[in-house]
């Protein structure tokens, strides 16, 4: 399960009604939480022992979906990182804007030395 960002919400109306043109991000960023990040970008993204986000790239949409495309590889862990449960796309390797968020089919404990590696095709956002 996936869903918007409130804020990409707002720029999607804005950008389709004329009110504003928005262009795309040069490349999105995947982020890990141990907890819901929220449509309002509640929660917390994970900090500290070697995080990072990492650049995501997706297929083309189809079916009212779309996949990642290649495999993503976080940086060994340093210390726990606890039970990574959700993931945020955001439009910046730091800062930036929540795009989209939602929740892992299954969670894994990464603790320290651990490598977390997405799948391709295995992180799909589902238009509603």
């Amino acid at each position: 399960m996936s869903a918007m960002s409130d804020y990409l919400e707002l720029k999607f109306l804005d950008h389709f009604t004329g009110r504003a043109s928005t262009s795309a991000p040069s490349a999105v960023y995947l982020g890990l939480s141990t907890g819901s990040l929220g449509d309002d970008n509640g929660g917390t993204e994970l900090s500290g022992n070697n995080y990072t986000r990492k650049a995501v790239t997706f297929a083309a949409a189809s079916s009212g979906s779309i996949a990642s495309n290649a495999a993503v590889e976080f940086n060994a862990a340093t210390g726990s990182w606890g039970s990574i449960s959700h993931f945020g796309v955001y439009d910046a390797a730091s800062s930036g804007n929540l795009l989209f968020h939602g929740a892992f089919s299954a969670a894994k404990t990464i603790g320290s030395g651990d490598v977390l590696k997405v799948a391709s095709g295995s992180l799909t956002i589902t238009a509603a």
